[in-house]
């Protein structure tokens, strides 16, 4: 995974009127956590660091007050509504360094004929992997699956480097028979019906 330089501000300033003030600034307030230091509180300009998070698990060279840090990112808080940057909180990383991070399920293939729902269990996987190197998602195939057929964890090929952080046995997705229309239901509509006539 590439990694994206993003340009920061050291914030002195703390508290809802300051975040307020910030955002108004087209900034977005952010905190840097990790290897003991203390948490370096920071703001980036909003869109850039909007595109950055684009993509899942973004390993991120923040740069300030002429360091640099090497992070990805932990907690995105989004406005409810219009979804924009609230807050990011950042974990320090170093190359080489494991990490725990949690990685999107790509489904692909068709089931096999017939009615049937397939049930995303899981729509991201655990993994643990080199801070540098997170895999940005893994592939699940469903091809021909049938009815009460499941994907666990350990079935989905990681990359190298990569190892689950999640049990083997976890169910990542099930295949289950599309329900039919309650005959309860049909037969009282159909009373309804013969009442209504009479």
């Amino acid at each position: 995974m590439a990694e994206v330089k993003l340009a920061a501000q050291v914030r002195s300033d703390f508290g809802k009127g300051a975040a307020r003030r910030a955002r108004r600034a087209d900034l977005v307030p952010a905190v840097v956590y990790g290897h003991g230091a203390e948490p370096k509180h920071l703001a980036i300009h909003n869109h850039a660091l909007m595109m950055a998070l684009k993509t899942p698990n973004a390993l991120i060279r923040l740069e300030f007050d002429g360091k640099t840090e090497l992070v990805i990112p932990k907690a995105v808080q989004r406005e409810a509504i219009r979804q924009f940057l609230v807050h990011v909180d950042f974990l320090a990383v170093k190359k080489g360094e494991k990490v725990s991070v949690e990685i999107p399920i790509h489904v692909e293939g068709d089931l096999a004929p017939g009615q049937l729902v397939l049930e995303h269990v899981l729509n991201t996987l655990p993994v643990e992997a080199e801070a540098t190197h997170i895999p940005e998602s893994v592939t699940v195939s469903v091809e021909g699956l049938d009815a009460g057929a499941s994907v666990l964890a350990k079935d989905i090929v990681l990359p190298s480097g990569s190892s689950l952080a999640v049990e083997d046995d976890a169910v990542v997705v099930q295949v289950i028979a599309a329900q039919a229309e309650a005959p309860a239901e049909e037969a009282a509509e159909g009373e309804g019906e013969a009442a209504a006539e009479a």
